[in-house]
């Protein structure tokens, strides 16, 4: 191995490691911060495994990081779901996922069939199409400006990347490529960690590279963030936002746009005269929505249990009470609202009217 190559690997694996342990220490509680933290050092392994004097060494020792690096593509796959969807749970399928790739990955680096090989690669690059699919399928409902900015390319330029990699290496196997390739390889390496890094630098301005979600509150009218204004009264921005959270708020709970069907950030800013990320930016930090869609749903869901524990509507069906209230179809409508009350609609019905059936009967 050269020195160039060594030395650019070297300061790729202290940059990969050191972000590990700022996103373990930032955000322990949170999917998007571990998986981050995982996926790093995920290349840090990778970073070291593939270096021109170990990408052939069968010694034992390698075995773990060899490890970590063959799973992690399924890593990066719940990276980018964790960190773009925030409703993201890890289930054992994903372990199960992890397990699979790992142990086709080692048998095709033990029994040395290119069959099992171009397997192994082919899911990875499978992973990698799926994390590009979350950054860009919901794209246009996140509110947090920062992660549309940055985050999304961060997580294409990191997959197209790793496809690169993997291409690379069906292309030409361990120790086919000749120093040019390993030492492209090592800048690639280096400049995407590079790139890795700043972007979840720069994601929190706070210090926090990946922060909490913020919990949804029934709109009011929050107070102004920012500094009164020498006369001991907020500033023009901040008497803007009250003004503007005055009129979203009576779209919402007077005019009930959140019915229309195809509802848009774009559509709902034009009804404020405003720009789709001032509206965004509007929701997000005035009110705590992450998302647009949990935006609608909070207004959607109360507009649902009320009818739900009206007794003059217990014919109606369910599915005409989520289709008149907003939802598009039953299967998001029954998900968002077990989340939101821990209960089927059918179930939540039942006990509403029981309910009233009881203080009737007192």
């Amino acid at each position: 191995m050269s020195l160039i190559e060594a030395a650019l690997r070297g300061g790729a694996v202290v940059l990969l490691v050191l972000v590990a342990g700022l996103l373990l220490r930032d955000a322990r509680r949170v999917p998007a911060g571990v998986f981050s933290a995982l996926f790093a050092f995920g290349a840090a392994c990778y970073t070291i495994v593939s270096a021109s004097v170990l990408v052939l060494d069968p010694s034992y020792w390698l075995l773990p990081t060899r490890i970590v690096a063959i799973g992690n593509p399924v890593v990066f796959c719940l990276f980018a779901a964790a960190m773009f969807d925030d409703d993201f749970k890890p289930s054992w399928l994903h372990a199960l996922a992890w397990l699979s790739l790992v142990a086709i990955g080692l048998f095709g680096m033990w029994s040395g069939m290119p069959l099992v090989r171009w397997i192994c690669s082919g899911l990875g690059l499978a992973c990698n199409a799926i994390g590009v699919w979350y950054v860009l399928a919901g794209r246009s409902l996140d509110l947090v400006e920062e992660r549309r900015r940055l985050r999304a390319v961060m997580v294409i330029v990191v997959a197209l990347y790793s496809a690169m990699i993997i291409a690379s290496e069906l292309a030409l196997p361990g120790g086919s490529g000749g120093p040019a390739l390993y030492l492209g390889n090592s800048v690639g390496l280096l400049t995407i960690t590079l790139v890795f890094s700043v972007m979840l630098l720069s994601v929190s301005r706070d210090g926090a590279l990946i922060s909490l979600p913020v919990a949804a509150s029934v709109m009011q009218a929050a107070p102004s963030r920012r500094p009164p204004n020498g006369n001991g009264q907020p500033d023009r921005a901040g008497q803007e936002d009250t003004r503007l959270l005055a009129a979203l708020r009576r779209l919402m709970e007077e005019d009930k746009a959140y019915r229309e069907e195809g509802l848009s950030i774009g559509s709902l800013a034009s009804k404020l005269g405003i720009p789709e990320y001032g509206l965004r930016r509007l929701i997000n930090q005035r009110l705590g929505y992450r998302n647009f869609n949990a935006f609608l749903n909070f207004y959607r869901l109360d507009d649902v249990m009320a009818a739900l524990a009206d007794p003059s509507q217990e014919v109606v069906p369910i599915l005409t009470i989520a289709l008149d209230a907003g939802f598009q179809s039953l299967g998001p409508f029954n998900r968002a609202f077990k989340t939101q009350t821990g209960m089927t609609p059918s179930e939540f019905r039942r006990q509403q009217l029981s309910r009233n059936d009881r203080i009737a009967a007192e």
